[in-house]
């Protein structure tokens, strides 16, 4: 295994992309951006203020009276060349992803690859929709149809955890729709957000079509955009608290969102599981990508007649998961993406102790040979977890894996159900269809995973997230084409 070369060093001055060029941000603050896995800075990042805002604004507004009217057909070949541009830098996008993220190069690769299924999805999604419906002779000379219209330009703002697939779950939709977008991603890793746009120059897409904005921490930016009468509307992927505000907004304004928020995952072992396995699902569920996946788990409900040999099982393996540099080809778990997310998780783990729970395997406090200033944090498990503690009804957003003691199936269900507020996904280990097909029919979640430790869905299938984990019109992926088209009725008589 190798340690693979960085892109660069450092990205130098990140700037705002708008009407089809890069420019000085008008506002005079800058933030840094840093590698989670050395603590060092890889960029300084222009702040954008109102007036990039209004700029982004009206060139998103502007394109959009002339992208409408571009034939889809054509769209649909700007996305073709896009999916080639994707392709042809996957390496390239892979290793940048891992430097600014810290998620593993395999990971990153993988991350690269869904944004090339989002692209083949979106042109797919295309050519099946764009024929619309129509009725003949509905009454004496009279015809009538139904027709799709892209809606205006919107807002994209994307989350630290997922910078590169989230842009992919509604950009390459929304450009082929006949939309326009002003992206605006998160503080934590804008050099991967910028990078989807220094590659994307290659495709020519008319300027304005895709607009960035670096707000920092100045989420006012993003409201003020938002409340503007030329914006339709907002895709959205974060926390439920900042999202239900959002979806509020809307509701007020009278605008399209597609907003997706926390989870609270788990995965249930039956007596019938195949013990090996079931403790990799668990294990790859919750320490995978540090624990920051939107459908990772951090509870894990155990049948009690296998509790026992479960455990060990769990602990053979995480202890062996290799920690270190996403970079390095053998690291199986890379750091957290911030030192404030690393400091969250802790203050979760020390919560869960002071609630009565135990430590079974504690990863807090661990050094990476060569990275020891690296925001990292090794496999923690807990035991004695109980279903009214706050560990247990809330998301650590890291490599956290609660251990629960359970007697039936019903009893995982009604913790899935009514422990928490979430809704985004839950797996099942069993060698049961019956028990399979109750768990699907009976979890009040949008992701099912049966023999799975994180039930990931391809990109033509939407992120089915459900209750507090998501707010809005149309869900991401596929189902954005929603979001970002109308419907209008003709009826003509002739005659």
């Amino acid at each position: 295994m190798a340690l693979l070369d960085e892109v660069k060093k450092h990205y130098g001055r990140l700037s705002p992309y708008i009407g089809g060029e890069w420019r000085p941000s008008a506002g005079r603050g800058l933030f840094a951006d840093y590698n989670p896995a050395k603590d060092q800075e890889i960029a300084e990042v222009e702040i954008s203020d109102f007036q990039d805002a209004e700029a982004a604004v009206q060139s998103a507004y502007s394109a959009f009276r002339s992208w409408r009217d571009v034939p889809f057909r054509d769209r649909a070949d700007y996305l073709g060349r896009m999916r080639a541009v994707f392709a042809a830098r996957h390496e390239e996008l892979s290793r940048i992803l891992a430097q600014d993220h810290g998620r593993t190069i395999g990971d990153a690769r993988g991350t690269v690859q869904r944004c090339i299924e989002n692209i083949e999805s979106a042109i797919g999604a295309l050519y099946s929709l764009y024929k619309g419906e129509a009725v003949q002779q509905l009454a004496r000379g009279i015809d009538c149809s139904m027709l799709w219209e892209p809606v205006g330009p919107f807002l994209i703002l994307t989350p630290g955890n997922i910078p590169m697939h989230a842009w992919s779950s509604f950009v390459p939709y929304a450009i082929g729709c006949g939309c326009t977008v002003i992206v605006s991603p998160s503080w934590q890793n804008p050099v991967a957000s910028e990078a989807i746009f220094k590659v994307l120059e290659e495709v020519g897409l008319p300027a304005g079509v895709m607009n960035l904005i670096h707000v920092g921490t100045r989420f006012e930016l993003n409201q003020k955009i938002l409340e503007d009468k030329r914006i339709a509307g907002v895709g959205f992927i974060g926390s439920s608290q900042v999202g239900r505000e959002l979806f509020a907004l809307c509701g007020r304004l009278g605008k399209r969102s597609s907003i997706n928020g926390n989870g609270k995952n788990h995965i249930v072992v039956m007596e019938d599981a195949e013990i090996s396995k079931a403790a990799d699902y668990a294990m790859r569920g919750c320490f995978g990508m540090a624990g920051q996946r939107c459908l990772g788990s951090d509870n894990v409900l155990v049948m009690g007649s296998i509790y026992r040999t479960f455990k060990e099982k769990l602990l053979e393996l995480s202890g062996k998961f290799r920690v270190g540099y996403g970079l390095d080809e053998a690291t199986q778990m890379g750091p957290l993406t911030t030192r404030q997310g690393k400091e969250k998780v802790e203050l979760f783990i020390e919560k869960g102790l002071n609630e009565g729970a135990r430590m079974t395997l504690d990863g807090r406090g661990i050094k990476v040979q060569g990275y020891e200033s690296g925001y990292f944090l090794g496999p923690t498990i807990l035991e004695d977890v109980h279903r009214e503690m706050f560990i247990a009804r809330e998301e650590s957003f890291g490599p956290v894996c609660n251990l629960m003691e359970i007697n039936s199936l019903d009893e995982a269900i009604d913790i899935i159900n009514n422990n928490t507020d979430y809704g985004h996904s839950a797996c099942i280990i069993t060698g049961s269809g019956a028990n399979a097909r109750t768990f699907t029919r009976e979890c009040n979640v949008g992701n099912i995973g049966i023999n799975a430790g994180i039930p990931q869905p391809y990109a033509f299938f939407p992120l089915g997230s459900k209750r507090d984990s998501f707010f809005g019109a149309a869900k991401s992926r596929v189902d954005s084409v929603r979001l970002f088209l109308d419907q209008k009725t003709v009826t003509e008589r002739w005659g």
